[in-house]
């Protein structure tokens, strides 16, 4: 890889890859060159915070300004639990395309439709398919997760009970 990193960094705009099974091509990108909204972005700890107001109550948010950087097309944070508060086990569906989920530290339990109940742990990850019914039923005070969707913003949708 260090050869199409230098590649490009000479001026290069692209760089076919082929022999492979899937060939594909890597283009050098600037700052929103191509106006599909892409643009660099660095998240830096010392300069984010931790938000509530979101989707639940019981978290706290960090905005790694990946939805601002990708014009929406894709979204991350880091998600921590808010002391002593716990998550209703309510059954719920989100209308996205891709849905991820890393435990940093902590642990929280999740149940998934057709799937089961799973203790999640640090270190382990978690692609929740589209549509997937889920529901978290528990979670460790000092509980934080690395979440990525595409898209940044998606809609939540109740489950119904049954």
């Amino acid at each position: 890889m260090a050869d199409v990193v230098s590649y490009l960094s000479e001026g290069q705009d692209r760089f076919e890859l082929r022999g492979v099974r899937a060939p594909f091509t890597l283009e050098k990108r600037g700052n929103d060159e191509e106006g599909d909204g892409m643009k660099f972005s660095i998240s830096r700890a010392a300069d984010g915070g931790f938000e509530s107001g979101g989707l639940r109550d019981y978290f706290q948010y960090r905005d790694l300004g990946i939805e601002a950087a990708t014009d929406g097309k894709a979204g991350a944070q880091i998600i921590r639990a808010v002391k002593g508060k716990r998550p209703p086990n309510a059954k719920h569906t989100h209308a996205l395309q891709f849905q991820m989920v890393y435990v940093l530290k902590g642990w929280a339990r999740f149940w998934y439709e057709g799937q089961g109940e799973f203790l999640l742990e640090a270190g382990d990850c978690v692609h929740q398919p589209p549509g997937i019914v889920h529901a978290q039923s528990d979670q460790s005070d000092d509980l934080e997760l690395l979440e990525i969707t595409f898209p940044a913003s998606f809609e939540t949708q109740m489950a119904e009970e049954g």
